[in-house]
């Protein structure tokens, strides 16, 4: 069956509430529910006292109606009696000042008694509701993020450092410390990178790049060590159930990448950005849907919360209109999702997130739009969810998502500090969703034979092996593409000694670096039209490639813009600058067209177009409308499994705004 339910706090009403919850439950369709997010306080009122209790009547509540349960661990958010006991378990923020108790988030990830005291609980946890079969999944810790600069973390990120770089000499190295005289001669003259230290103006403002992206990553881990910690703690008890936590799918702080090998199951919570267009936000998401699917190497993931109606985080909070509900929860699906859960079951009332949507509000009123259409789904996944799950996503081309560059690219000084890692990695996949390409979202570690074109945005940072393993993809018959400012630095930051490790592939090197303001607009011809550049504009010089586009104006109007390198059977495509969306959507179609991955329903705007596989050869064709009504051509035969229809492939159809098609095939 396909999880449907979501976060539920019964804790914060009566018993007699939690009789109608559960009446309306059933009538929802919900079958899953997530227990003990931020329990900390009632399950542990004591560092010396423990009080399940309340919990226990809760679980078996659950378990007596039928509901499968998510259990967390609640180290989100440390109760106040632990920052009392043990201060340095607060967290020093970036400008060096030491907080008190507060908010969630709020612990120190280096603090040996706040991770004392989270992995005890987790334990206890298990060994109490291990064995109840209703239990089917653990959630640890709740939305990882966020930093601290304390010295604890300024000792365990010394003690990262040693395992990273061996000795002080190699760390020196790394970080080209003969600059401005910052040659570390003792282990313990290294800092954290806060306003105190080496930044100015922000946390993306640093002297030492290379200092910084340590401490990133050294921040990224710290935060895995108590998830596997606490993870550890679990399979004490429980060999077997899957442990998970949930991540915020286009999240910086945290390098996904880093914890996926310590998932038994990858989850995340869908809250995207507020933007103008549904069609972009639904590519939005379609990419985190991907990235996070790709975390497992294409297992199928779990919507871990999204809200039903309205968030309650942001200046402005506009409901999701009807119909929106239904459709990006069968994208979360079409994508691989096998659970789809809300955040939350029934609206808290107080605090920060007594207006965040529920699916029942303060009076639990079951005759609500929102509660209409959350039951109407629950009844369309009840019907053929089962089927439906387990299913994995065929893909013949790969983007390659990258933390290190992120990071790197968006503190370097120079050239210009209005690049924004997301903005250009949105639009080539944007351009790429537009298509209905069958598409992966993976790290660049991963194996990238069985793909037909690979596009890496922005990859400022080459590590290891990478140019090796591109160039044989290329030489064995696939397309590259890539953009201005790649291969520029190596792991740990500094500039390559020659023209970089993609310049044979690429068969150019960069002269020059143009910046401008974002005002700035440098049009490039590119395959008979003229499309608007902005931000870098790199002056390349051709080595072995074709000049595919030019800019036309400056001083460098007429040199190469887009470029084509041959290779073995393949070919590598480089954008020496940042081309608007319509740009972007050239050079992607182009290189798709190369090698013929264009999906389904490609020219039909704002129709997406998605397919999984079961592992008896079933297909389902996913077909979701984020636009207009629009009529189409039936790419498939097969039976709609929603509205039972015999489809027959290119019969017209019309799909409606917010419409959904799942076409057995």
């Amino acid at each position: 069956m396909i999880g449907y339910g979501g976060d539920y706090n019964p804790e914060q009403w009566d018993r007699d509430v939690w009789d109608r919850d559960y009446a309306a439950f059933e009538q929802a369709g919900i079958n899953t529910v997530t227990l003990g997010v931020f329990a900390w306080a009632h399950l542990q009122p004591a560092e010396d006292r423990y009080d399940f209790a309340t919990l226990d009547a809760i679980v078996d509540r659950a378990t007596a109606e039928g509901r499968r349960i998510v259990l967390a661990t609640p180290s989100g958010a440390m109760p106040p009696w632990l920052a009392r006991a043990y201060p340095d378990a607060c967290r020093v923020d970036f400008e060096g000042r030491r907080h008190v108790y507060g908010q969630r988030h709020n612990a120190c990830p280096s603090s040996p008694d706040f991770r004392r005291l989270a992995v005890a609980l987790a334990g206890r946890l298990a060994e109490r509701y291990g064995a109840n079969p209703a239990v089917v999944a653990w959630h640890v810790g709740n939305e990882y993020g966020g930093a601290c600069y304390c010295p604890l973390c300024g000792a365990a990120f010394r003690s990262w450092l040693r395992k990273r770089h061996g000795d002080l000499d190699g760390l020196n190295r790394a970080w080209n410390t003969t600059f401005w005289s910052h040659v570390f001669g003792d282990w313990e003259e290294v800092q954290p990178p806060t306003a105190l230290s080496e930044h100015w103006r922000g946390p993306n403002h640093t002297a030492f790049q290379g200092i910084t992206l340590d401490y990133r990553r050294f921040m990224s881990d710290a935060l895995l060590d108590g998830f596997v910690a606490e993870k550890a703690a679990i399979r004490a008890h429980v060999p077997r159930t899957p442990v998970t936590t949930n991540f915020m799918g286009l999240y910086q702080p945290v390098d996904y990448h880093r914890w996926a090998p310590h998932l038994d199951l990858a989850s995340w919570d869908n809250y995207p950005p507020e933007d103008p267009s549904a069609a972009r936000t639904a590519a939005r998401m379609a990419l985190a849907h991907g990235l996070v699917r790709g975390l497992r190497g294409g297992d199928p993931f779990w919507v871990m919360e999204q809200t039903p109606s309205v968030t309650a985080s942001r200046d402005v909070n506009p409901v999701k209109r009807p119909g929106v509900l239904r459709l990006w929860s069968w994208q979360s699906v079409a994508h691989g999702a096998d659970a789809v859960l809300y955040f939350q079951l029934r609206q808290s009332r107080g605090a920060c997130e007594k207006y965040h949507g529920a699916v029942l509000d303060h009076a639990g009123r079951t005759d609500t739009r929102v509660f209409r259409e959350v039951a109407a789904l629950g009844r369309e996944f009840a019907r053929v969810g089962g089927a439906l799950t387990g299913a994995r996503t065929p893909a013949r081309v790969a983007l390659l998502v990258d933390w290190d560059s992120w990071w790197a690219v968006e503190m370097s000084d120079g050239p210009n500090r209005n690049v924004r890692y997301l903005d250009v990695l949105t639009s080539y996949h944007r351009a790429l969703w537009q298509a209905n390409a069958p598409l992966d979202v993976v790290p660049v570690t991963a194996d990238l034979s069985g793909y037909d074109v690979v596009v890496a945005p922005l990859l400022h940072v080459v590590k290891g092996d990478f140019a090796a393993r591109v160039s044989a993809f290329v030489a064995g018959g696939g397309t590259f593409v890539t953009t201005a400012l790649s291969g520029r630095v190596d792991e740990d930051d500094n500039a390559f000694p020659d023209d970089g490790p993609l310049a044979p592939l690429l068969g150019l090197w960069v002269e020059e670096t143009d910046a401008q303001q974002p005002d700035v607009v440098n049009p490039v011809s590119l395959f008979g039209a003229a499309y608007e550049a902005r931000h870098v504009f790199e002056v390349v010089r051709v080595t072995d490639a074709e000049v595919v586009g030019a800019y036309e104006a400056d001083f460098y109007a007429g040199t190469p813009a887009v470029t084509r390198a041959a290779r073995g059977r393949g070919g590598a495509w480089y954008a020496a600058t940042l081309l608007d969306d319509a740009g972007v959507a050239a050079v992607v179609g182009a290189a798709l067209a190369e090698r013929g991955v264009t999906g389904p329903l490609a020219d039909v705007p704002d129709v997406e177009a998605v397919t999984r596989a079961g592992a008896d050869g079933t297909r389902w064709l996913y077909v979701l409308n984020h636009g207009e009504r629009r009529a189409v051509a039936c790419p498939v035969s097969g039976v709609d499994v929603l509205s039972g229809r015999e489809l027959v492939a290119g019969e017209e159809l019309v799909l409606e705004p917010a419409d959904v098609l799942v076409v057995r095939q």
